[in-house]
């Protein structure tokens, strides 16, 4: 007998997936039939102008808004409602406000997140995790200081420690790039580009399209709710769509 055909593997979900997601405030539409997905080990921006409904895709990834029409599925299952439930299925966010606590040193406020589980196995592999994090981000010489008694672009790394430590494999980043300088750019970039290449998956929310540029595998881009534009950097960057919503911002 000749030998059966090939079984056809079908192709793995997406690590992120948004479909037709809309969310209203009242008689507000902030997102209206949103699709994007991100694929595994892939860099994903969504930029848009300011109230285009970038950081409601975050929020109702998070479970923190309720969709009025959608849905986000992750790894292929409906996404948790909980901060808990997102860790346990490996999604960390960054957020615009940094969200540290100031009471607290760098070691502590990274260690944190990483300590969910009890036992001296865990809280032994949750320091070394603290510890690696915070050597990638060159941090550890700040380990024991006061996280309010650092500059601000010492901070932004912080938040972004904290994120990290969990090992996640999708990583929400909301304007990582925010109040920093050129050199905290271009390090910041290197950091994002090193995640993706160890196989986490990233969504960025960012206003500085250089960055964005960089950094992203492909770029989704809203305006008013909807997505306008979605392509790889350079499809978008020559879509008269974006230059539209911009103002010329991302044009060459």
């Amino acid at each position: 007998m000749p030998d059966p055909p090939p079984r056809s593997v079908p192709p793995a979900a997406p690590r992120l997936e948004v479909t037709g997601l809309s969310v209203a405030f009242g008689g507000l539409t902030a997102l209206d039939g949103v699709d994007l997905a991100v694929r595994d080990a892939e860099t994903v921006a969504l930029i848009g102008p300011n109230g285009a409904g970038k950081t409601t895709v975050f929020n109702a990834v998070c479970g923190l808004v309720r969709p009025t029409a959608g849905d986000v599925r992750i790894d292929g299952r409906a996404a948790p409602a909980s901060t808990t439930g997102l860790l346990a299925r490996g999604v960390a966010r960054t957020l615009q406000g940094l969200g540290l606590f100031d009471g607290m040193t760098v070691w502590e406020n990274v260690l944190l997140p990483a300590t969910s589980r009890s036992g001296r196995q865990a809280r032994d592999g949750a320091e070394a995790a603290a510890r690696a994090v915070l050597d990638r981000l060159d941090l550890l010489a700040t380990a024991s200081r006061p996280v309010d008694a650092l500059p601000y672009p010492e901070r932004k790394r912080v938040a972004l420690a904290r994120a990290l430590v969990t090992g996640p494999r999708l990583l929400l980043l909301d304007e990582p790039a925010g109040g920093l300088g050129r050199e905290d750019i271009a390090a910041l970039a290197d950091v994002v580009r090193d995640v993706a290449a160890g196989g986490c998956s990233v969504l960025l929310v960012e206003h500085h399209v250089d960055f964005v540029m960089d950094v992203a595998d492909r770029v989704v881009v809203l305006d008013f709710g909807r997505v306008v534009a979605s392509g790889t950097p350079d499809e978008v960057r020559a879509d008269p769509a974006v230059e539209s919503a911009y103002l010329g911002l991302v044009a060459a």
